[in-house]
């Protein structure tokens, strides 16, 4: 394992993305658990970008107008509503004093559709992966597994680290309504940011 890879995977997993903001929106409105369990939902929604780019099926991504359109869109739509249900307080990211109540299930499936449902991820490991593996190496596809197992265990130790952090400072969030709802009105407008900066991106 090269530390040019462990570097260049750990400055892609911290910088702010969908994932992140995910992660921290579950952390401050639901804590520490849905937190752990948005970070894992986030980093399953890895797998089938990695999977794809592994068998070359990115390269459809990249080459078909259609497909990635269609991927884009739904991805699109789908931060949007995340956005709407933010300002709502409606789903995953609904404020729950009692942290007891929660539905794991709830989280994951939203953290997994936030990744599943960005094609750029795919394209990314499909340029990314393969400049850590050598021309000579004898079991390339191998080598491409065990680099996604560990850039996704990077990405599940720093999402939960942000998920952490953000319950962390939960309590001092959910105690003043004031700073609940621009709070609301934060991770809203991110989740749109994200969704403009998604529909406006090319293969």
């Amino acid at each position: 394992m090269s530390i040019d890879f462990l570097v260049t995977s750990l400055i892609v997993v911290v910088s702010p993305g969908t994932g992140v903001l995910y992660t921290l929106a579950a952390g401050l409105s639901r804590g520490s658990r849905a937190s752990v369990v948005a970070a894992f939902g986030c980093t399953l929604g890895i797998i089938p970008h990695m999977a794809a780019a592994i068998m070359g099926l990115a390269a459809l991504l990249h080459t078909s107008a259609l497909a990635f359109q269609t991927v884009k869109y739904l991805g699109v739509a789908y931060l949007l509503y995340m956005a709407w249900n933010a300002l709502r307080e409606r789903g995953a990211l609904k404020v729950e004093r009692d942290t007891g109540n929660r539905s794991d299930l709830q989280v994951i499936v939203s953290a997994i559709l936030v990744n599943i449902l960005n094609p750029k991820l795919s394209i990314f490991f499909f340029a990314f992966l393969p400049q850590f593996v050598s021309a000579r190496e004898t079991h390339a596809l191998s080598r491409m597994f065990e680099l996604s197992v560990v850039f996704m265990l990077l990405t599940f130790v720093v999402f939960v680290g942000y998920g952490l952090f953000a319950a962390s400072i939960r309590n001092h969030v959910i105690s003043r309504p004031r700073v609940l709802t621009w709070m609301r009105r934060t991770f809203a407008g991110a989740f749109v940011a994200l969704a403009a900066k998604l529909a406006l991106a090319d293969r």
